[in-house]
């Protein structure tokens, strides 16, 4: 079941992170409209904490090199989830936070489920 959930988020943040690293605030905005009044350094930052993320429940586990990582991993990735959510509340977008809702709960699964 571990592997299942950290691969799923895996792809997820891989693919969400990497955009935020990559594309500019244009590129980004039709997807996240958020982007508009967030600071691109912030976006940026957000990209590389969700690949460090995903890197961080697969790796560990995967080589047996400091396990713990993994969950220090799934705790960080709830509060980037923590963070999407506060932010579309505040904006009123809260018809959009069902995303948001189901990875929060995948990543705090990964907290208590192991490989």
């Amino acid at each position: 079941m571990y592997w299942i959930l950290a691969g799923l988020l895996a792809i997820f943040y891989l693919y969400a992170g990497g955009k935020k690293l990559t594309q500019s605030k244009e590129q980004l905005a039709p997807m996240m409209g958020w982007v508009d009044t967030i600071p691109m350094p912030v976006v940026r930052t957000i990209g590389a904490l969700e690949i460090l993320g995903a890197l961080g429940v697969i790796l560990p586990p995967l080589t047996g090199i400091a396990p713990w990582l993994a969950v220090a991993a799934a705790i960080g990735l709830v509060a980037i989830q923590i963070g999407g959510i506060v932010v579309h509340v505040s904006r009123g977008e809260t018809k959009v936070i069902g995303l948001n809702i189901a990875l929060l709960v995948l990543a705090a699964a990964l907290i208590f489920i192991r490989p």
